[in-house]
């Protein structure tokens, strides 16, 4: 069995340069003409949009909670199928992990309380048997930087750091001082990251902005950070580090097939463009092996759906940054309320959800669920444990599904007559409504493979037109 060398991108905490650097050193590394798999700790839909454009594969993620720790090696080895070397960028500080307060015991929780850092980069790292190197912000520190990366090295021997990268460093003055504190903790440099003004990824309310809604300035970005790292970090020794990786015991994983045979396969059109940039690769993995046939769609430029339309999948995104356009294409919004009321299964996450709602922010939109949506101050964010309160085409009543939130939008009402989850007691939130399923839940079907089954054969039901 050969081992896929492979490195996870740490930091002691968000902001101190892990995506910069994870999207530099894939790009630098493909310049070299290596096949480079990227991969990104947890649920964030935006690195990974980077990701792709650094490594010229498609994007994935590893996130213990959405889809269970027995998942995450075999997701890796399915999506860094043949690359030469993977990088994993890790998310918040190294040890961070879920709140146990998302899984209540009313909600089919483990019996055995989660690990402090389940589902952490550390946790992500360990379940890969990845050398982890560590990205510290030395802007404002001196010698104090040997203090911090020996303690994160030290502070659980079942996640040791290989390294440091240090990011932020004012001259060669700093730098010596910087070499010569860590010398003395045995951790090896692998790059020294001048303070570089050049490289500008923009955020807004959620984060960066993603890629696919500033393609041509994001890969002129991600050039840049190639070069960067290419300059400043020493690539055969992290090469060499990643080769120490060994082998993970196991198959990948992949899809499961469809247990009949559906003929003709239902073609489900799924979101896209810049208003609907979130969705997990395997998503279209999963309908495809259960029989279905994906075609990509932009509510923002399609005046109509694919041909042959027998289901609808409504991703999450920023619709709210793409309300006049979506509200401008009234064609495509009648076709969508037409579809829907003719009983075609569809299944919408968050941006979907607004979407199909009878405004957002006073826009007309699709209206099939009478909701009307806004913008609000308010971020909400968080991983939850559902139950599913109504039968639907993805889910049955009583069944539990992991999920997450991301949005600064309210839809009112927050629940329809027939509520999709329950979050908690009294806790309902979403709609299913004949065929349809909306709710602000973000989902990793990987985490419940039957969704794209029933989803999949529901649309082999629906008569053609």
């Amino acid at each position: 069995m050969v081992a896929l060398p492979r490195l996870v991108i740490a930091a002691p905490a968000s902001g101190c340069g892990k995506t910069t650097v994870a999207c530099g050193l894939m790009a630098a590394l493909r310049a070299r003409g290596l096949a480079v798999s990227g991969h990104k700790v947890g649920p964030d839909y935006i690195d990974p949009g980077y990701h792709a454009l650094a490594t010229g594969r498609a994007p994935r993620n590893l996130d213990p909670f959405l889809c269970g720790e027995e998942l995450i090696a075999p997701l890796f080895r399915h999506g860094a199928a043949g690359a030469q070397v993977a990088v994993v960028e890790g998310v918040m500080g190294l040890f961070d992990g879920v709140d146990n307060t998302v899984m209540p015991a009313s909600h089919a929780a483990p019996a055995n309380p989660i690990s402090p850092d389940f589902g952490s980069t550390a946790h992500v790292a360990r379940l890969l048997g990845a050398p982890v190197v560590l990205v510290v912000d030395a802007a404002r520190a001196g010698r104090s930087v040997a203090a911090l990366a020996a303690g994160f090295a030290g502070f659980d021997p079942r996640t040791p750091v290989a390294g440091v990268i240090l990011n932020q460093v004012a001259s060669d003055r700093h730098e010596r001082l910087l070499r010569d504190a860590l010398a003395g903790t045995g951790l090896p440099v692998f790059g020294v990251i001048r303070r570089t003004e050049g490289i500008v990824t923009p955020s807004r309310h959620l984060g960066l902005i993603p890629a696919a809604e500033r393609a041509a300035p994001a890969g002129q970005a991600i050039d840049r950070m190639g070069a960067l790292i290419a300059a400043s970090c020493d690539l055969d020794a992290l090469l060499a580090l990643a080769a120490r990786a060994t082998a993970l015991p196991g198959p990948a994983w992949s899809p499961p097939p469809a247990t009949a045979r559906i003929t003709p396969a239902p073609t489900i059109a799924m979101a896209g463009g810049a208003a609907f940039t979130f969705g997990y690769t395997e998503q279209a993995e999963l309908l495809e092996a259960a029989g279905a046939r994906v075609a990509r769609f932009d509510p923002l430029r399609d005046e109509d759906l694919p041909e042959g339309t027998a289901g609808l999948v409504l991703g999450g995104g920023f619709p709210e940054m793409h309300a006049s356009g979506l509200s401008a294409n009234g064609r495509l919004r009648d076709r969508v309320a037409a579809l829907a009321a003719r009983g075609v299964p569809v299944a919408a996450e968050c941006a979907g959800l607004l979407y199909l709602a009878r405004t957002l922010d006073d826009r007309p939109m699709c209206g099939v669920l009478d909701v009307r949506a806004t913008m609000t101050p308010k971020l909400t964010l968080g991983y939850r444990q559902a139950v599913a309160v109504t039968d639907s085409v993805l889910a049955r009543a009583g069944e539990v599904v992991r999920g997450h939130e991301f949005h600064r939008t309210a839809a009112v009402p927050a629940a329809g007559d027939q509520p999709a989850w329950q979050f908690g007691p009294g806790a309902v939130e979403g709609h299913v409504a004949g065929s349809v399923v909306a709710s602000y839940l973000h989902t990793h079907w990987a985490g419940h493979p039957a969704a794209a089954a029933r989803f999949t054969a529901a649309c082999a039901k629906v008569p053609s037109v």
